[in-house]
């Protein structure tokens, strides 16, 4: 398959990219201006909705990655605005273009967040349970609402509703570690949050099931086993033979990230299953926290 990927530099685009291309797929960078390397690219502004004419030509599958980063600094007025502009406007200029494809791509997968749901204590999240009112649900529900046209007869829509994607070349795992490793890490706040993780190879292998699987709609990626920070924070010490007594003191996070952002992003969780995927018949490399921190740390 030809699959054209926006975000296809970043930490899972990146990962998706080399792993397609030895699966003996074709991957095409969508990308702003420089061609990073020799994959076939193909340009897009998204901040001004605009896209190389003819784009999705001989393009078999779209999986759209691109944003700005939920976590990368705190929430002021102008970063909400970056995060859900990048969001909405790129996933616009893609069903436009489409739109006006008279051969359109037969799926397309589009990025979305475990964020939709909210803090939701104890309850078993599924696919099917309505978005919170917070503003990283309106973030993911805008993202979807702008992808929604963009299935028709003639394509399939998937909305990856991610979680903390986990490995040690990125994402919050890499953060983390550092202190861990010195004995520094510690729970957040009482430690009964849930953490629906995944780990990265089964994000990108999940993605590329999708590509074939009969599937359409919402489908969390999150492992089937999803844990409380405390237990997250126990198991990661276990792996690294670390102590984990010292919690995280909110002060330090609120200084850091501001308040709104820590509590969502750290303080708060969902306990999310990955109820379509599992029944779609994907097998999960990662199903335990344990097994996929020992993976990845211990080789």
């Amino acid at each position: 398959m030809r699959v054209l990927i926006s975000g296809s530099t970043g930490f899972i685009g990146s990962a998706l990219t080399t792993a397609l291309a030895n699966e003996g797929h074709e991957p095409v960078r969508l990308v702003r201006s420089t061609r990073p390397d020799d994959l076939p690219s193909v340009t897009w502004d998204p901040a001004s909705e605009t896209i190389e004419p003819g784009a999705l030509d001989a393009i078999d599958a779209v999986v759209h990655l691109a944003g700005e980063s939920i976590a990368s600094s705190r929430w002021t007025s102008a970063q909400k605005a970056r995060i859900m502009d990048s969001r909405v406007n790129g996933t616009r200029t893609l069903a436009r273009a489409m739109a006006e494809s008279t051969t359109p791509p037969s799926v397309f997968l589009s990025g979305s967040a475990i964020g939709y749901y909210g803090d939701t204590g104890d309850h078993h999240i599924t696919e099917a349970t309505p978005p919170a009112d917070d503003f990283a649900a309106r973030v993911s529900v805008a993202w979807e609402q702008e992808a929604a046209p963009i299935e028709t007869d003639a394509t399939r829509l998937v909305y990856l509703r991610t979680g903390i994607v986990l490995d040690p070349s990125g994402g919050a795992l890499r953060e983390q570690l550092p202190f861990f490793k010195v004995g520094l890490g510690g729970q957040i706040g009482n430690g009964r949050q849930w953490f629906s993780w995944i780990s990265l190879a089964d994000q990108v292998n999940a993605m590329i099931h999708l590509l074939t699987a009969d599937v359409s709609g919402p489908v969390n990626l999150t492992a089937p086993n999803p844990v409380t920070n405390r237990d997250f924070t126990k198991t990661l010490g276990r792996v690294l033979n670390r102590p984990t007594l010292l919690p995280t003191p909110k002060p330090a996070l609120w200084l850091r990230l501001g308040r709104e952002l820590s509590r969502t992003l750290l303080e708060g969780g969902a306990r999310v299953l990955p109820e379509v995927l599992v029944a779609s018949g994907y097998q999960f490399k990662d199903p335990e926290l344990e097994g996929a921190l020992a993976r990845m740390l211990k080789g």
